[in-house]
């Protein structure tokens, strides 16, 4: 009987044969929408109709800094042991004013304890507005690209391309984008993530 028990608890409940986990902050969490709006949501559908054995993760915070993150990411990798990280961080850092070899250390912090575990990393940049000075937003924008670059890692250079220039498409607030361009944050992101996919990730191969 316990055997029985045991088989339909496995048959009614999806077995996944790996994962990716998104760690970001509130442009990841679906800051101001219903949560199945925001695009990570969008890509487990998409994933999960290429292959239902995918399972996505959000573990998305709005507020969360590089700091955070890297503090909540041995956790998540415990217990979730992903075959893909996408890391969305960063942003919250650059609007703090954050020196930016604090953020430069957390950025590669978070991949290499990432890529320890056995996962494959996509580093998702951002942006920060024009009052900040170009020399520093410059320099924070630049430093997606030069961990990427020595981590060996994807990189999508700014999440919000095509969308933050486009007030329409932005809430209120001007830092967050409306479930219209959910779609559009997909867009941007999906190149880097499919062909991990398509390779079975790091774990799931």
């Amino acid at each position: 009987m316990r055997i029985v028990i045991f088989m339909l608890v496995l048959l009614s409940n999806p077995v996944f044969a790996s994962s990716m986990l998104v760690l970001g902050d509130s442009l990841s969490a679906a800051y101001g929408l219903p949560l199945e709006k925001g695009w990570v949501n969008l890509m487990r559908e998409r994933a999960q109709a290429q292959d239902p054995s995918i399972d996505v993760v959000n573990a998305s915070v709005s507020g969360e800094t590089t700091s955070g993150g890297l503090s909540r990411l041995p956790g998540l990798l415990e217990t979730h042991a992903p075959a893909i990280v996408l890391i969305e961080l960063g942003a919250n850092d650059g609007l703090r004013g954050t020196p930016l070899n604090i953020v430069r250390d957390n950025l590669n912090g978070l991949v290499e304890r990432a890529q320890a575990s056995g996962a494959q990393v996509v580093l998702i940049g951002n942006r920060l507005p024009p009052n900040y000075g170009p020399q520093y937003t410059q320099a924070f924008f630049d430093l997606f690209s030069q961990v990427a670059t020595e981590k060996g890692v994807a990189l999508v250079p700014f999440l919000l391309e095509g969308v933050a220039e486009d007030w329409d498409l932005m809430q209120d607030d001007g830092y967050h984008p409306k479930a219209e361009a959910q779609p559009r944050l997909l867009e941007t992101v999906w190149p880097q993530v499919a062909p991990l996919l398509a390779d079975g990730g790091a774990k799931g191969a």
